[in-house]
């Protein structure tokens, strides 16, 4: 039993964790003066805390011209979030120099397979792998290639993380639902809901 599994793949990217780095520095203090929706409580935390509804995401802004920008769903989302942030700051007068490097820290995702799996047995045969179902009811597998982390459930759905592209994710899925295929730990179809 080789080759591609009877059962369909699937996956939604549920956040994804960037950082942004401008050249220069940022004058927090200003930056709170101009911008109404913006938080910043230095006694509590150094950074200011920007929150957009469209894309829906949020901002940690540091002084040093470093963002961490999370809760985007697609590249494209944060692509656009990180425009939106740089347009406010702009037409508040902040200065902003030169094109933010953006880099995806982390993209986490859920997939699902579609098959119960048989987790003992995976877990027998996948390397990388490790099951404590009395800790944990799902398996913890580390992936070599993509370079990603799966939380595997017994029902087929699993928890990607450490993805720096959503293609990663998407080759994630398929490469593990054709290793529990081929070592004969799926189950049986699931009845979708």
């Amino acid at each position: 039993m080789s080759g591609e599994p009877p059962f369909k793949t699937s996956y939604r990217v549920e956040n994804i964790v960037a950082t942004v780095i401008l050249e220069h520095d940022l004058d927090l203090e200003l930056i709170e003066t101009r911008i109404p929706s913006i938080t910043y409580k230095p006694d509590q935390f150094p950074g200011l805390i920007f929150r957009l509804d469209k894309p829906r995401a949020t901002a940690l802004v540091f002084k040093s011209g470093k963002m961490v920008v999370t809760g985007t769903k697609s590249t494209q989302q944060l692509v656009e979030a990180v425009k939106k942030i740089i347009k406010v700051f702009m037409k508040s007068g902040v200065d902003v120099r030169g094109r933010p490097r953006v880099q995806i820290q982390n993209i986490v995702a859920g997939g699902d397979i579609h098959a119960y799996v048989n987790l003992e047995k995976a877990a027998y045969h996948l390397e990388d792998s490790m099951y404590e179902p009395e800790q944990f009811p799902g398996l913890i597998h580390r992936m070599r290639d993509p370079r990603v982390v799966l939380l595997i459930f017994s029902s087929g759905k699993m928890v990607i993380t450490g993805a720096k592209e959503e293609s990663e994710v998407e080759r994630a899925v398929v490469n593990i639902a054709r290793q529990l295929y081929e070592a004969k730990c799926l189950v049986g179809p699931r009845p979708e809901e």
